[in-house]
């Protein structure tokens, strides 16, 4: 059956007409203070925005590139260039300036909206270079005098709605659901980015068929405070908050990841998008926590921590089994539901593998934590979860309107609406990874059980292999050794070698505790003293235990510092560039294997 096609800018016309006449629709925090936007302000602004845009030029299949934090402006542009047919170029704020000068030049991007002067100053220097970029805007109040405010852009709207007010209704009636809607170059773990072209037809059926997978009823989260600290300029917090606007959610934009304990008490969101490594350092927190306290309050503490480590959210426990956790909650769960503001429904991690531990850990919470798959050129979920869909080590099962299926060589295929048009500008590239009846290839490994549960494996250009000629899957081993409270980061290295080795980065705050706990006070650098090492490396055995003998990590390094996006190291998704950080260690993995055997 065909679906029938829809535009964007039409699904969220809607949800905005749910937002009773002078509610909150979004709040941004800056500078400490949260900047409250109401549904009447945000559409008026849109509306100004979009007519401001087409009085500087911009029209149907036009770029407009949008270099900026996550605020309420953000999404403001982002309607607005959509309204217009035109097509948005997300750019990361972690980006740095040869890479934006390769996206602005790349789409041909016409308008480059940039939030502030702090992130315009690595650009600063190559925008005369760019010949397609007729304009910047700034949201913020700037030093450049060749920057247009965005209130002058909005002054020029109301202008123009004066001499023109159909003008809207015009363009958005001639956009057509194939349109491209967006340009998202994904920066990926090698290579230069590659502009994903995602049409309104792409995102629209991607959110109407997510929209059906929701944990909770629409009724439940219209008018709830929902908390945004993923990237918008990432296609998976985008699309979320298309959802947020759909269901008529109030969207709060955190200023500072530091500050998120705050936020939580502050917002009280009832649902949030996140990233593992987010609810990874939450579940060290609570189980650092427990060192405070001694005798029976810290073994209680603790079997109610362990005991949420064995919850099963497929198979909710009854009888004895729940009395224990009810027990459990009194003790610890509630007080996490607290640090989470007290209101918190539900979460949604997606970006990389969700440990077991913690999918259980949060579930057992009291809190619905599901994990979904996919990827920018998915737009993006392929599989999610949801609260009859919940089975651990999967990422749950596909959309109703998204096949999937497992090729010959294990690798994770996808078709449907959901599936871009192509990369820009590289057909070459887009024949690399699309068969011809239109099945992408996601470049994952997996497997799908009998049930239609979709198992990641791991990224196929991750695996290597041993010299041993045995295949290492790295993801599966890194995922488990940064569940240890003193491991903040792991790269599994070894492809050709006889063994497997990481390169770790610990949690030195927790490492510290411990030691320091011990009566011992840890040398600086960290990397270099003996008794850091030996906690390390004690986490590193109980690891190897739960793996197959040539999967273990024989040796490892310590680094001082962490890997990062500004370092090149990480992509913004937090995924390793491993290419890059094997070459920048390189003389440091090389001692690892000076002697060429294991140990």
């Amino acid at each position: 059956m065909k679906e029938n096609k829809i535009t964007l800018p039409r699904l969220l016309k809607k949800g905005l007409e749910l937002y009773p006449e002078g509610s909150l629709f979004a709040a941004t925090k800056r500078e400490g203070e949260w900047m409250e936007t109401t549904v009447d302000q945000f559409r008026e602004h849109v509306r100004e925005l979009s007519h401001g845009l087409h009085h500087l030029g911009v029209r149907k299949g036009s770029r407009v590139s949008l270099h900026s934090e996550n605020s309420t402006e953000w999404l403001m542009c982002d309607l607005a260039i959509q309204s217009l047919g035109a097509v948005s170029v997300p750019i990361y704020t972690t980006q740095h300036g040869d890479q934006i000068k390769y996206i602005l030049e790349n789409s041909g991007a016409s308008i480059h909206i940039v939030s502030n002067d702090n992130l315009f100053a690595e650009t600063k220097p190559l925008i005369k270079s760019i010949e397609s970029v007729k304009a910047v805007i700034t949201m913020r109040p700037s030093r450049h005098k060749k920057l247009k405010p965005l209130e002058e852009v909005l002054k020029l709207g109301r202008e123009h709605i004066e001499q023109d007010p159909g003008l809207l209704g015009r363009t958005e009636a001639e956009i057509d659901p194939d349109d491209l809607l967006t340009l998202i170059y994904t920066s990926g773990t090698t290579g230069k980015p590659k502009g994903v072209m995602l049409t309104h037809n792409n995102i629209a059926s991607n959110l109407e068929a997510s929209l059906e997978r929701l944990p909770f009823t629409r009724e439940e989260i219209l008018g709830q405070p929902v908390l945004s600290y993923l990237p918008l300029s990432h296609v998976f917090e985008r699309l979320i908050s298309y959802i947020y606007i759909t269901v008529g959610a109030r969207v709060h934009f955190i200023e500072q990841i530091e500050e998120i304990r705050d936020d939580f008490l502050y917002v009280k969101p009832f649902f949030l998008a996140t990233v593992p490594r987010l609810l990874e350092k939450i579940q060290t927190g609570i189980k650092v926590r427990g060192q405070d306290f001694s005798g029976m309050k810290k073994n209680l503490y603790y079997w109610a921590v362990y005991l949420a480590e064995q919850y099963d959210p497929e198979s909710p426990p009854s009888g004895l089994e729940a009395l224990k956790y009810k027990v459990a909650d009194k003790v610890v769960y509630s007080k996490v539901r607290e640090m989470f503001g007290g209101n918190l429904r539900g979460m949604i991690s997606g970006g990389a593998a969700l440990s077991p531990d913690i999918f259980r850990f949060i579930n057992a919470m009291g809190i619905f934590c599901g994990q979904g798959y996919g990827l920018t050129e998915t737009s993006p979920v392929i599989t999610t979860q949801d609260p009859d869909h919940m089975r651990v080590g999967s990422s749950g099962v596909a959309l109703r309107n998204v096949e999937v299926k497992i090729a010959d060589d294990n690798e994770i295929l996808t078709r449907g609406p959901h599936v871009m048009r192509g990369y820009y500008k590289a057909p070459e590239l887009t024949s690399e990874v699309m068969t011809e009846d239109r099945w992408f290839k996601t470049g994952d490994i997996g497997k799908m059980d009998k049930e239609g549960y979709l198992y990641i494996t791991d990224r196929k250009k991750s695996l290597f292999k041993l010299s041993t000629g045995k295949y290492v899957a790295p993801q599966n081993v890194e995922n488990r050794l940064v569940n240890s409270g003193f491991i903040e980061q792991a790269v599994v290295i070894g492809y050709m070698r006889k063994f497997c080795s990481a390169l770790i980065v610990p949690s030195y705050d927790n490492v510290k505790k411990r030691l320091e706990r011990d009566g011992y006070q840890p040398e600086t650098p960290y990397s270099k003293d003996e008794k850091v090492r030996e906690l390390i490396e004690e986490e590193i055995e109980e690891v190897n235990r739960e793996l197959d003998s040539w999967e273990t990590v024989k040796k490892f390094e310590l680094l001082d510092e962490p890997l990062t996006i500004e370092a090149d190291e990480l992509t913004p998704t937090m995924k390793v560039k491993r290419p890059v950080v094997l070459e920048k260690y390189s003389d440091l993995i090389e001692s690892i294997y000076s002697e060429e055997q294991e140990v």
